[in-house]
Parts: structure tokens; C-alpha cells; sequence
């Protein structure tokens, strides 16, 4: 998906604001801030890191410097093993226009050595937003595969989350909200599309009162437990 066209995209479904959350790489996000700039749809930059619990998570920011940042982390710590196109697909690095500048050679399917205790204090110090992607999930989810989510048994400044390593935990688009919000009571929960092709964008999304389309306005939102989800999605296979 172009970033031209995922922004195109969320426009045309009337999103107030999108995130851009690649595994394992934010190196597409100074293209997708450009075209949300040009089209007037306010944008967090992010990646959804896979921890060394074969755990999904996902950081959000409000700059792509900060996001890149968590990327130069994550490189850091994963395995250096050049990527197989035929296997896992290509890899581009793109500018806000889709000309192509770089194929990124390491495999962005494999996790990273850092826990989820580190990758949360590393995006918390960051200044971002720490999330537990898709929970319902059997695999690859906090509760798919620790069977709960952790929490610090110290609160600490690193954590200003209440003590809690994540902020808010997202359900896919297909989980029964009634079945699952009890499983994570007393967390903030969002719902998104998760789309990897464009025709998902949008199909489902998470509504507040207002509020701003930023860290610092998601945080307050999420500690107000203000978040609304969308129906789920029910046609889809």
C-alpha cells in the first residue's frame, strides 16, 4: 500500500486521523506525514514491534523522529538475516510521492530481542504510546501467549501508565467486544482495522468525545476510559 493511497483512503472513509504502524520498521512514516499533511488528516507515526515474547505491540508518536528512533532500537536487536522477497514479499522504503528509494534488506517478520518491560520504557521514554495489539488473537497476542498481561510489580516513572506497561489494548476487528472486555478490565481498549491492503482501511475504527488526535490527547482519553469501539466486523474471512 502506497502511502498516497492509504491516506487517500482513509479520507475518502471520513477518519479523523490514522496511524501508520509497520512491523518492525517506521522507515515509511516521514512519507505517510507528508501526504496526511497535504491532505489535511492528522496522522501518529508508530510501528507494531514484536517483542522477544513473540509478543505484537504497538508504539505511537507524534513525530516520525521519535518513531524512528524506536526503529534504530528494534534493528539493533533483531537478527541480521537479509530478507527472502519470495518468501516473506518486498520490502520498500518510499517517498510521500511512492518512488521507491530503497528495498530494506533485513527480515521484518522476525521479532527482536527486547521484552515487553524494555520495549515499554523504551517508548514511554520516547515520549509514545504503549499498546497491546489485537488481544483476542490467539497468536500472536500478550494473552495468546503469556495468558495475561503483565504488569511492573513496582510502579516507576518509566511506567507512568498507572505502574502498567501498556496504555491501552486494542481488539481486532472481528472480537466480540462483550466476550473480551471483561478478559481486560481495566484497561483503555481501541479497535482498528489492522488493514494490510486498502479495501480494510476503515472497516473498523475507535470513536471519542472529542479530545486530540495526539499522544498527549489519546493518553488523557485512555485514562478517562473515553474510547468508544465501532461495531465489529462480521463479514470477514
Amino acid at each position: 500500500m502506497a502511502p498516497s493511497a492509504i491516506v487517500a483512503r482513509a479520507v475518502a472513509a471520513g477518519l479523523d486521523g490514522l496511524a501508520l504502524t509497520d512491523h518492525q520498521s517506521a522507515r515509511n512514516t516521514p512519507a505517510i506525514a507528508a501526504c496526511a499533511k497535504r491532505a489535511g488528516i492528522k496522522c501518529l507515526y508508530g510501528m507494531e514491534v514484536q517483542t522477544a515474547e513473540e509478543v505484537h505491540t504497538l508504539a505511537l508518536f507524534d513525530t516520525t523522529e521519535q518513531a524512528l528512533a524506536l526503529t534504530d532500537w528494534v534493528y539493533a536487536a533483531m537478527p541480521k538475516r537479509v530478507n527472502d522477497p519470495e518468501t516473506f514479499g518486498d520490502q520498500p522504503v518510499v517517498t510521500w510521492d511512492d518512488d521507491i528509494v530503497e528495498m530494506e534488506w533485513r527480515i521484518l517478520a522476525m521479532g527482536c530481542r527486547h521484552t515487553i518491560p524494555e520495549t515499554a520504557t523504551k517508548v514511554h521514554a520516547l515520549g509514545g504510546l504503549y499498546i497491546a495489539a489485537h488481544v483476542d488473537r490467539a497468536n500472536p497476542s500478550v494473552l495468546g501467549a503469556l495468558g495475561a498481561i503483565p504488569e511492573p510489580l513496582v510502579a516507576s516513572e518509566a511506567q507512568p501508565g498507572g505502574g502498567k506497561f501498556f496504555d491501552a489494548v486494542e481488539l481486532s476487528r472481528t472480537a466480540v467486544a462483550d466476550l473480551w472486555l471483561p478478559k481486560v478490565e481495566g484497561y483503555a481498549v481501541t479497535r482498528s482495522s489492522d488493514a494490510h491492503n486498502l479495501d480494510d482501511i476503515a472497516r473498523v475504527w475507535t470513536e471519542t468525545d472529542g479530545g486530540e488526535f495526539s499522544v498527549a490527547g489519546l493518553k488523557a482519553l485512555f485514562a478517562a476510559r473515553a474510547t468508544r469501539l465501532s461495531p465489529r466486523l462480521t463479514n470477514f474471512c
